[in-house]
């Protein structure tokens, strides 16, 4: 599955991401496991609720870090996101 920039991004209703105190990190949980995110892993998936598609919340990102040229790295993620199913599009 490819990324469509025009398309909401959605975290998935299968999963849950959140903050584990044992690891000092958020994580992604679901039926089969767990996978310990990065910080900006975790900025980028907690934008994901159905409110902004790729530009938006590259935007944002850009903004709250004061940095630019983001597009490319977010995109990256945010496909293999896709392709392990934590994110969908609408």
């Amino acid at each position: 599955m490819t990324l469509n920039p025009e398309k909401l991004l959605t975290f998935s209703p299968l999963h849950r991401l959140q903050w584990e105190e044992a690891q000092q990190k958020t994580v992604i949980l679901y039926p089969e496991g767990m996978v310990e995110l990065n910080q900006s892993s975790a900025e980028i998936l907690k934008l994901c609720d159905g409110t902004r598609s790729l530009v938006p919340l590259v935007s944002e990102l850009e903004t709250k870090f004061e940095t630019t040229d983001l597009i490319a790295d977010i995109t990256a993620f945010l496909e293999i996101a896709l392709s392990n199913g934590w994110i969908t599009q609408n």
